[in-house]
């Protein structure tokens, strides 16, 4: 039996290539992302939004501006197209000419399913999101079975690199506690391995109707900060942007609070990344429902400073 031919090639003759953001530092082109989170915690409505986001083309949730609107895959197995989908994307506000999915009525998709390489390829997409991933391992799938996990999303993986495409895997955390949240996600921790950024929603310990999408692995560049967006039965969504909390701050189901407390709440969260503008503060308080009296009132009972710099006035939370 004749030995198999050794293949190398030295670094110095392979070129470079930067990795390039979908939404830097959270979602790479051709890399496969995973977004996990507890049962109800809002990880479709969050990619629903920012699918739809993305579909527009003009900002991120963070505020970061995009070059051009996006294509996007955006396949669902637990709710209807027809009457959940689109009507939550139209909400939304996408553009619906630059959202497909694929049509699998006749035959499931996997996710080693040679369609998914063939409509990247077909629609130019720039995102897939297959919500969620524990819906579309197959029949001969399993989770826990390292050996056929790390095949799969290898394979996934290929063809994100293929097109350039940015993957998001969305999918429900197991219930074990304690540990740490990387190995709380989908099963196999191969996983989470593969996957070169994992995203985490959490609900805000003080006020439930906040939520944060948090970095909790970071393979190609430094962790960003939460994302935060507010998901209420009477303000319906609306983005808060970027916010200064950590995971362990977060996990906790209090009470419901009233809105003047909502409002202390979120005012606060956006003065933690910084100094703001009055003006900004009272049109992104305004877009997330507050009345001008009850964003007064809230600076009023909180340890909020103005001060004058450039002909505008700013507000900043007093540190103690």
């Amino acid at each position: 039996m004749m030995a198999a031919e050794v293949r190398y090639k030295y670094y110095s003759a392979v070129k470079e290539r930067p990795v390039s953001w979908l939404w830097y530092p959270y979602i790479p082109y051709g890399k496969v992302t995973v977004l996990q989170g507890d049962p109800g915690e809002g990880k479709s409505t969050f990619m629903v939004h920012l699918a739809a986001a993305l579909s527009q083309g003009v900002r991120l949730p963070d505020g970061s501006a995009l070059n051009g609107p996006k294509t996007i895959l955006y396949q669902c197995a637990e709710d209807s197209n027809e009457d959940t989908i689109k009507p939550r994307l139209i909400q939304a506000g996408a553009d619906c000419d630059r959202v497909a999915f694929i049509e699998d009525d006749d035959q499931s998709l996997t996710l080693d399913d040679e369609r998914l390489d063939r409509a990247i390829g077909e629609t130019g997409a720039q995102l897939l999101i297959l919500d969620p991933i524990q819906a579309y391992i197959g029949q001969d799938g399993d989770m826990q079975s390292a050996t056929k996990m790390r095949s799969t999303i290898r394979r996934l993986a290929e063809i994100a690199e293929k097109h350039q495409c940015a993957v998001v895997l969305v999918g429900h955390m197991n219930k074990s506690k304690g540990g740490k949240n990387l190995y709380r996600g989908l099963g196999s921790i191969d996983i989470a391995a593969i996957a070169r950024s994992v995203l985490m929603i959490v609900r805000d310990q003080m006020s439930p109707d906040i939520r944060y999408m948090f970095p909790v692995k970071s393979s190609l560049a430094p962790e960003g900060q939460a994302i935060g967006f507010l998901f209420d039965p009477e303000l319906g969504f609306r983005w808060i942007g970027r916010c200064s909390m950590r995971p362990e701050d977060a996990d906790y189901r209090p009470p419901r609070m009233g809105k003047l407390d909502r409002a202390k709440d979120l005012l606060l969260l956006m003065l933690s990344t910084g100094d703001m503008a009055s003006s900004e503060v009272f049109e992104r308080m305004t877009q997330l429902g507050f009345s001008e009296r009850t964003i007064k009132s809230a600076k009023k009972s909180l340890d909020i400073d103005t001060y004058r710099k450039g002909g505008a006035w700013y507000w900043r939370k007093i540190e103690l």
